[in-house]
């Protein structure tokens, strides 16, 4: 038979079927009058009326709790896990009986509780222990909590009743009692180390019902580990500390099976808030707007919203950015939202939810319309994305391309001129006293110089070679020097900027030097390029005639584009006889 058809039957075999969930259900009942029954007729339990309240609130909370998550949830073992860790505290209260055959095995199952309650919490939701640590955790806890306690048992000091003492040496029975205890209390303090690795690596906000439950969880643990401790340390069965002690233990190892059916009924009672969802729908709210209410409704603070958009064939967050959907092994659940069979959005969700399939779908029925519009803008934001993308390579592309032209320039049109100067000041010494041919030699060199003063302007037109070389303070001061009207120069940039951002802000200041030579009448200008709070701000300000035509000319829209690609902002300022004020923000992280 293969594999697949031992899990399938397996399935079949555990199905909760009514008479299967009702029958349990009668069966803890059972279990727990005998629990009751035993411990009020006990002659050896202290305060046995306290007693048997807790071994009601234990056996009943377990396995109650457990029958409802196995109906719910019946593809998962923890609802099984749950029965059985009330079957194993009631075979352990057994041990209050006056008879010797239940008292032997209540004595056996013990410690065996403790083990199945660190089985069920580490297990939690799915019910299976998913990493082998986990695995050899739990199994050399039942090693020690069962196997250990037959072979004290067979050694004597659990009283006259033990059918298993084969000879009485109570001192070396107690010592291995006291290793077993220390043991499973170091195995208690690693599942509670367990939990507290799991919640730091979720790296999100748990639900709160799911983070009261795993804080139950390790709150039990805890006090299991202490008991043991205290037992270890002397205190015996009686003292009125340890026995406290034992109280409280038992009140919060039950204390999470209640919790868990608070949670459920907490999920029951959300979907009274679809309906107050519904009527936030109508408002047409903005993605994130509707995310914050799904994530209220679903009481889920780490729920994303994921778009799918068809041209992009991805899905896609509220931000545009594609968003790839959880794998198996993800901390993660997605839940797939379609409307008319085509796919609309998902839900990235806390897995817990998946076990409220009936919550969730109402909450994605009555959002589906929602979805549908609020794509639509994502579907933009998307796009916007990808242009904002392509014009930044262009911008960087087109930034490399002349650097490359200025740098061919530089090696090679200007060296040859330089190169043809010197040539003709050799070519000069050896000719003889000639006047005419002397003044014709000296007019070719103004004419080489003068090409030489034009190509470096080209060049520097090009790509700004002393910004890549010595910065842009340098840099602008050089501008500065040669702007045709003064200007006061103000850099506070106490370091290097990335290059995009230095070559954008030397472009903008000597564009805007170069119009107010040509177009301001002005008498002065002042430059200022500060960085502070994560931002460049660029100012180019002019005393001139002001009424710039900021819709014409190719200038100030490359410059635009230039800053825009790096996601800042060029604006504007230039009211008729008030001079001109040219500002860009950019983003330049410290």
């Amino acid at each position: 038979m293969a594999a697949s058809d031992v899990t399938e039957l397996n399935t079949v075999a555990l199905a909760p079927t009514p008479s299967r969930l009702w029958g349990t259900a009668a069966a803890s009942v059972v279990a727990a009058a005998c629990a009751i029954g035993l411990a009020l007729s006990s002659d050896h339990i202290p305060a046995a009326g306290v007693h048997a309240a807790l071994q009601a609130w234990g056996i009943l909370g377990y396995t109650l709790a457990g029958v409802f998550a196995w109906w719910r949830r019946p593809d998962s073992h923890f609802g099984i896990l749950m029965v059985l860790a009330g079957t194993a505290w009631f075979l352990s209260s057994l041990s209050a009986a006056n008879q010797a055959a239940p008292f032997t095995i209540g004595i056996a199952f013990d410690l065996v509780p403790a083990v199945v309650f660190l089985h069920v919490f580490l297990a939690f939701p799915s019910g299976r222990l998913e990493r082998g640590f986990e695995r050899c955790l739990v199994a050399t806890g039942y090693g020690v909590a069962f196997g250990g306690q037959l072979l004290g048992m067979t050694l004597g000091g659990f009283g006259g009743q033990n059918l298993l003492e084969l000879t009485s040496q109570p001192t070396s029975s107690l010592r291995l009692l006291n290793l077993r205890l220390i043991a499973l209390s170091g195995l208690c303090l690693a599942g509670v180390a367990i939990l507290v690795l799991r919640r730091r690596q979720a790296g999100r906000p748990l639900r709160r019902s799911l983070s009261l439950l795993v804080d139950s969880f390790a709150l039990a643990l805890l006090m299991i580990a202490f008991l043991f401790l205290s037992a270890a340390w002397g205190l015996a069965s009686g003292d009125i500390a340890f026995e406290t002690i034992r109280r409280t233990t038992l009140f919060a190892v039950g204390l999470a099976p209640a919790v868990f059916l608070i949670g459920l009924l907490h999920a029951r009672l959300a979907r009274s808030a679809v309906g107050d969802l519904i009527v936030e729908l109508r408002a047409d709210p903005t993605p994130p707007d509707l995310r914050a209410a799904l994530a209220r409704t679903l009481r889920d603070p780490s729920l994303e919203l994921a778009y799918w958009l068809p041209d992009f064939g991805a899905y896609a967050g509220v931000d545009g950015a594609q968003i790839a959907l959880p794998g198996p092994d993800s901390r993660l659940a997605a839940t797939l939202i379609r409307r008319h069979g085509d796919p609309v959005a998902a839900l990235l969700h806390d897995p817990s939810l998946e076990d409220e399939p009936e919550l969730l779908a109402a909450v994605t029925a009555a959002a589906a319309i929602a979805l549908e519009n609020t794509r639509l803008q994502v579907e933009l934001r998307a796009r916007l994305r990808e242009l904002r993308g392509s014009r930044t390579r262009m911008v960087e592309a087109a930034g490399k391309e002349r650097q490359r032209l200025e740098r061919n320039l530089h090696d090679g049109a200007q060296q040859r001129l330089v190169a043809l100067s010197l040539e003709l000041s050799l070519l000069e010494g050896e000719l003889p006293d000639d006047a005419s041919a002397h003044r014709r030699i000296d007019r070719v060199r103004r004419e080489i110089a003068a090409s030489l003063n034009e190509l470096r302007e080209v060049a520097r037109g090009i790509h700004p070679a002393v910004v890549t070389g010595h910065g842009l303070a340098v840099a602008l001061e050089q501008l500065a020097a040669l702007a045709p009207v003064p200007v006061r120069l103000t850099v506070e940039v106490p370091e290097r900027l990335p290059e995009a951002h230095e070559v954008a802000a030397y472009y903008l200041v000597s564009e805007s030097l170069a119009n107010i030579g040509k177009y301001a009448s002005a008498a002065s200008a002042t430059v200022l390029v500060r960085r502070a709070d994560g931002r460049v701000l660029v100012e180019v300000r002019d005393d001139g005639i002001g009424g710039a035509d900021t819709e014409r000319g190719s200038g100030l829209r490359g410059l635009a584009d230039r800053v825009e690609a790096l996601d800042g902002r060029l604006r504007i300022w230039s009211p008729a006889g008030g001079g001109t004020l040219v500002r860009a923000e950019m983003p330049c992280a410290p």
